[in-house]
């Protein structure tokens, strides 16, 4: 998958300046390969939009998402606590240069900002992208538990005595939902097997 191209012809609906796509790109690049990033890099892009596009469909404003997408994790720092919070801060500066209208910018934001909870929305696109972002723990157990070490070593700074609770803390409150997954279509795709490798690894935890 091209991200770049994906990238370029986004932003091309909304400026024409090309050395400002290429700078705006050169910094999503730059973020997601950060030496500390071993999940949330440009491969996690990738991944969330494959997901997309098998339901683009369904989607009603993809360019919104879409940026929602190449910005959601773009502050990453496994000690802070309010990662979205800045990453939607930091989307709606750049978006501003591109010229995006204010209230896609803000839609935007609130995207980013539903991916820290992860609760339903009111919006059906945001779910499709939570559902996205969360795809990885409906996938094979071998892909699962690719991730779950990856996320460790994103969290190496933690030893395990903090981390295991930590991890545990949220995996139960996966399993507590009524439903992980906030679309039919994810659901059924997904929840079972999600469900099924959450329980796998807080058993190991």
């Amino acid at each position: 998958m091209n991200l770049k191209g994906n990238f370029k012809d986004l932003c091309l609906h909304y400026t024409k300046d090309g050395s400002l796509i290429e700078n705006l790109w050169q910094e999503i690049e730059k973020k997601y390969s950060e030496k500390s990033r071993h999940y949330h890099n440009l491969f996690h892009l990738e991944n969330m939009f494959m997901e997309l596009e098998s339901v683009k469909s369904r989607i009603e404003d993809f360019y919104t998402v879409s940026f929602s997408v190449f910005y959601h994790d773009i502050i990453y720092d496994a000690s802070s606590k309010s990662n979205e919070e800045k990453s939607a801060l930091y989307a709606a500066e750049q978006l501003q240069k591109v010229g995006l209208p204010q209230a896609i910018i803000l839609k935007t934001e609130n995207q980013i900002l539903a991916t820290k909870s992860h609760k339903k929305s009111d919006d059906p696109d945001t779910n499709y992208l939570l559902d996205a972002d969360l795809s990885v723990l409906g996938k094979d157990s071998a892909i699962y538990f690719d991730y779950t070490r990856k996320i460790r070593q994103e969290y190496a700074l933690y030893p395990d005595f903090l981390y295991k609770p930590g991890r545990k803390k949220v995996l139960k409150h996966f399993l507590e939902l009524e439903s992980i997954f906030k679309t039919e279509l994810f659901k059924d795709k997904y929840e079972q097997q999600a469900r099924k490798n959450i329980a796998a690894e807080i058993q190991l935890l």
